[in-house]
């Protein structure tokens, strides 16, 4: 299982990105007269006007760091004018002048903010992260101004009270359900002081989150594994060694240098022969913000814990989980709690087996010590290869990356539903690694932008992710760009850049998040793409990660880097047959990062402030979970999702979407597998609806049926161990 962290934080129309902007007629005054506070900004900054580049795609060689903020600003002060407006309309209200009026607001703080979203995540430095913790509880304070406006929320509900009576299509209906369920779930009917409260514990909620991000960034590089010895580094290739060595050099530091990745567990634990490193490594990682610094992030956890809590409090529920989980699918954290819960007992007795198998040839090589994490990657390796007769080494140069992109990701996607690419080097980019690519729809008109940002760096956020510069929307007229990033090894200068298979279906991870983007077709921009629950949206992404290994796809890139030779046929079969290796190890790794964030946000207001390392481990004791070999993939002091990028309490939505994607998956199988006439329907109910529709209903329209769980047990090779139903 890869690991994903942003396509767009889904379900929340002004919590990650705040959707306003210019509101035509009457307001105009009113928003100039608002924006004179903010003399500074005016017809130099590159985010004053739309941008004049294909798809309005932002004008990176023109933006400077000392441009976001006052766009920003200016962006802000003009909602409040165009709020006003709204709220204020002596009109009654009517779906046009309320609800379509807000739908066209957002063009200047929305393509500020997609794009400031975009650097501060990939490309970010001091002067941007002092923006972002400047302007972090000023945006909580834009959205409270919004869902906590008393006249709007009025117009809003009247709106909702009479929608019977108005004969709107089935999206704009699904608008109105939506809009009004979104300023309830917001506070709308809170009194006036507990607004204020609630306004008091979003501001120091978002200004916590910018804290946590800002610290684990810093723990992350800090926290990388350094040395002088080479001999400490035996098993490493001469690329990796490289690597280390440019690694180390671009820190100015001596020797070698292993950064971290975000997951507790780090890829040179495979190859690593030297026990103490790799101790030493695993230590670096799980303790990264843990060390009594100022990285230290176990006092700010706390504390957003217990915020939260009195938010869900305030809001009238018994847990910040019960609260979020209200618009997802699971609809509660009982729901979700038993959906992980079914899971335990399959995968940590798989677990058990893989455990025990590791320890067996601990005995036989060293005459036996005792299976520590640091040490499952590098015997899972050996057992791997003795099984499977399966070196990642002799896999690599068959995943180049160039060669993936254009021969696997988007041959798939030009054979499932016929798009074509065509890269756009003169489009400017925030990074000079990035790419971008125009994308063609089968009728051969222009459909997307898409970026790709794929080399590690320091100063990027661990992980991968998928987000949006500009939204599509039919109302606004606009088309979407769309981004995909990830950490992947840059190579030395002069060598190829060769991906592990993880990697790899990692990049068709991602891009079935840009498919959902580019894909969207809907009238409003709150319910397009990727605005959908979080477990339904990592449903197309996973889906999409099962065309890396179809025969037509995987033959068509798995392609020698030196030669062009084909992948050998025993080395396909063997990748094959090792698609369930481990599968216990990693899922109960999910697992336990899944209940983590289930136990955090299911704490009840009454709770004293939790100390993070021993709730950490009375959590996974409570779960089952707490098992000295599988550590959780993310320990709470470095659980980026649940605590800055808008999963908390929603977690457990990659494994419930990849529920959805195994049937998914087990649907084209049975219907003919890799057709234009299979993605052309798939397109057609799904990727292009967004949220447009009830999202289980629009799920068991297209496949015909409930979902099931037993295809996912079935691809990780857990239906033998397991009951479950």
């Amino acid at each position: 299982m890869n690991d994903w962290k942003r396509h767009g934080i889904p379900g929340r129309r002004f919590t990650t990105q705040i959707w306003i902007a210019l509101i035509v007629g009457a307001f105009v005054a009113s928003a100039a007269q608002a924006l004179s506070a903010h003399a500074h900004f005016g017809p130099s900054n590159p985010f004053y006007a739309p941008s004049k580049l294909p798809f309005h795609a932002p004008p990176f060689n023109r933006i400077k760091d000392s441009d976001y903020q006052p766009a920003i600003d200016a962006g802000i002060a003009r909602q409040n004018a165009e709020i006003t407006v709204i709220a204020n309309n002596p009109a009654p209200p009517t779906f046009e002048n309320t609800l379509v009026a807000l739908e066209k607001s957002g063009q200047l703080l929305d393509r500020v903010m997609e794009a400031f979203n975009c650097v501060t995540g990939a490309n970010t430095d001091p002067e941007l992260q002092k923006v972002q913790a400047y302007e972090a509880p000023r945006l909580a304070a834009a959205q409270d101004a919004i869902y906590l406006n008393t006249k709007l929320f009025a117009r809003v509900k009247k709106i909702y009270e009479e929608r019977a009576s108005l004969h709107l299509d089935p999206e704009s209906l699904r608008l109105v359900e939506y809009d009004y369920k979104e300023f309830v779930h917001n506070g709308a009917n809170l009194s006036d002081a507990d607004k204020a409260r609630l306004k008091k514990l979003n501001e120091e909620d978002s200004s916590l989150s910018n804290t946590f991000m800002t610290k684990l960034l810093a723990a992350t590089k800090a926290g990388a594994y350094s040395t002088t010895d080479p001999a400490a580094l035996t098993g490493l290739s001469a690329a990796q060694m490289a690597d280390a060595r440019q690694a180390a050099g671009e820190r100015k530091q001596k020797g070698w240098v292993l950064p971290l990745q975000n997951t507790t567990q780090q890829p040179d634990l495979t190859y690593l022969t030297n026990r103490a490193t790799r101790q030493a490594l695993f230590e670096d990682s799980w303790n990264r913000a843990e060390r009594g610094d100022a990285n230290d992030t176990r006092a700010t956890i706390a504390r957003l814990a217990q915020l939260r809590a009195q938010k869900a409090a305030l809001l009238g529920f018994p847990n910040f989980a019960a609260w979020d989980l209200t618009d997802q699918m699971a609809k509660t954290p009982q729901a979700a709690e038993h959906f992980l819960d079914a899971l335990v007992p399959a995968a940590t007795a798989k677990a058990a087996s893989e455990a025990k198998e590791i320890q067996a040839l601990i005995d036989k090589q060293h005459g036996g010590f005792k299976l520590e994490p640091w040490d499952w990657e590098f015997y899972s390796e050996q057992v791997r290869k003795a099984k499977y007769d399966l070196d990642e080494s002799e896999i690599k140069p068959y995943f180049e990356l160039n060669n993936v992109l254009q021969n696997g990701v988007f041959y798939a996607a030009h054979e499932l539903y016929g798009i074509t690419f065509k890269e756009r080097k003169e489009l400017p980019v925030y990074q000079p690694d990035v790419r971008v690519f125009e994308v063609f729809d089968a009728d051969g008109k222009p459909l997307a932008l898409f970026y790709c940002d794929y080399f590690k760096r320091d100063n990027k956020n661990g992980g991968a992710w998928m987000d949006s510069l500009v939204t599509q929307s039919k109302l606004l007229g606009q088309l979407p760009v769309v981004y995909n990033v990830a950490n992947f090894q840059k190579p030395a200068p002069g060598q190829p850049a060769l991906l592990s298979y993880d990697d790899v279906t990692t990049m068709f991870h991602e891009f079935g998040h840009a498919l959902h983007g580019m894909f969207a077709d809907t009238k409003y921009p709150s319910l397009s793409g990727t605005q959908t629950p979080r477990d339904f949206v990592e449903f197309p992404s996973q889906f999409n990660e099962h065309w890396a290994l179809y025969p037509a796809v995987f033959n068509h890139y798995a392609r020698n880097y030196k030669t062009g030779a084909p992948m050998p046929a025993e080395l396909v079969a063997k990748i094959r047959k090792a698609q369930t290796f481990n599968q216990g190890y990693e899922l109960t790794e999910l697992l336990s990062a899944a209940e983590l964030d289930l136990q955090w946000h299911t704490l009840p207001v009454s709770a004293p402030l939790q100390n993070p390392d021993t709730f950490e481990t009375e959590a996974l004791r409570k779960t089952h979970l707490l098992i000295s070999y599988v550590p959780p993939r993310y320990r709470s002091t470095y659980f980026l999702h649940i605590w800055a990028n808008g999963y908390a309490a929603g977690y457990y939505a990659y494994l419930w979407t990849e529920m959805l994607d195994d049937d998914a998956f087990q649907w084209f199988e049975d219907h003919g597998g890799l057709t234009r006439a299979n993605g052309d329907r798939f397109r057609r109910m799904v990727l292009s609806r967004g949220n447009t529709e009830d999202l289980a209903k629009m799920y068991s329209d297209w496949l015909g049926a409930q979902p099931s769980i037993e295809p996912m047990l079935k691809f990780r090779g857990l239906k033998e161990t397991s009951g479950a139903k």
